[in-house]
């Protein structure tokens, strides 16, 4: 686990620009003390559903210092083709999205953001670090803003293993 400690130890997520959905800073300092699960989203994949399942999880825990915080983009299949104002209205009308969002940005490549940057070097429960593999890969995030862990996009969020993740950060 030497990979995931020297990559949770770069640094805090929380100290990297970048914008909201909507425009402006998205003030990623203000998630400090907080737990965060960092999801890369799309509004037209197979597993949108899970939006659901991510907005329940923001609900249920919210009051004792988590959120998620949803990162559209565009770089599987086109699947997140729309402008700012599209992703806003299908993710709060479609699946009721409270849950924070920000700017459409890359997640792998050349163009890749520094938020993705800082994340993609922790490893899943399987060993696997490095691109995102499709929309919906999730990072969880701890109060001081390093990586903690890391899962699939197949992970559903209200997994057992999500569940108990940010449960143990949340009493911890």
């Amino acid at each position: 686990m030497t990979t995931n400690e020297t990559a949770g130890s770069v640094g805090s997520v929380l100290d990297i620009g970048i914008d909201a959905l909507q425009g402006g800073p998205a003030d990623l300092a203000q998630y400090a003390d907080k737990v965060v699960l960092v999801v890369n989203v799309a509004s037209k994949c197979g597993l949108t559903p899970q939006y659901a399942g991510l907005e329940l999880l923001h609900e249920r825990y919210a009051a004792q210092g988590f959120t998620v915080l949803g990162v559209p983009c565009n770089q599987f299949m086109g699947q997140e083709p729309g402008s700012a104002e599209e992703i806003a209205e299908f993710c709060s009308a479609t699946y009721g999205v409270t849950f924070p969002m920000t700017e459409k940005v890359e997640v792998n490549g050349e163009g890749r953001h520094p938020l993705y940057d800082r994340l993609v070097g922790f490893a899943d429960d399987e060993g696997h670090s490095g691109d995102i593999r499709w929309n919906f890969e999730k990072f969880l995030i701890g109060r001081d803003g390093t990586v903690v862990a890391r899962f699939s996009p197949r992970t559903e969020p209200d997994s057992a293993e999500i569940v108990a993740a940010i449960e143990g950060r949340l009493a911890g």
